[in-house]
């Protein structure tokens, strides 16, 4: 395991923002996103290039609150373009088209369908960027050349540390969880 130490030019030590822990397989991830969560760390996530089963437990997520809006733009979308339709065919210019009533029912089902799926579509894009809080252009592990494998093989715990003790805490907590490699991250690029 290696660990680099980097100060600034004026002598001052950077302010840490991160720590950095590559896990060898899935299974070792798991049961380190466990003892983390059991050690009480608050801000905290893990990496995968897949998902990995159990790793929600382990974290100890929540559901996401993510259907619960994508639910309710589709009924807002339901809801309005029946109101849309009934109100243009009705009152606004009422036409009798093939002897049709304006209110007929089976004439709005696409055009009621396809607002409802646009909304919903569109409110789950966008609630999964604030929820996830992007874009993001500049986050400390950018800066790491081995997190760069994220994507394709490896697996990752980051923390983002408060306190100087609790760096050192966390430091022996992935070294104690099997971490194959252990990276501190600056706030201002480069590793620690």
């Amino acid at each position: 395991m290696s660990e680099k130490t980097h100060t600034a030019g004026s002598g001052i030590a950077e302010r840490l923002s991160l720590v950095l822990a590559e896990f060898a397989s899935p299974d070792a991830l798991v049961a380190a996103a466990t003892k983390v969560r059991n050690a009480g760390i608050k801000c905290w996530d893990v990496h995968t290039p897949y998902p990995v089963h159990g790793l929600d437990g382990a974290m100890g997520l929540k559901p996401t609150r993510l259907g619960v809006f994508s639910f309710m733009a589709a009924c807002i979308g339901f809801v309005g373009s029946v109101t849309m339709i009934q109100w243009m065919n009705g009152y606004d210019y009422p036409l009798v088209v093939g002897g049709k009533p304006p209110d007929a029912y089976t004439a709005m089902v696409p055009i009621v369908f396809e607002v409802s799926v646009l909304l919903t579509g569109l409110t789950t894009v966008f609630g999964l960027f604030v929820i996830c809080g992007l874009p993001r252009h500049h986050h400390p592990l950018f800066e790491s050349d081995r997190f760069a494998r994220v994507t394709d093989d490896a697996f990752f715990i980051s923390v983002e540390p408060q306190t100087e003790d609790e760096k050192h805490r966390v430091s022996e907590l992935l070294e104690a969880c099997g971490a194959s490699h252990i990276e501190h991250l600056s706030d201002h690029g480069g590793t620690l």
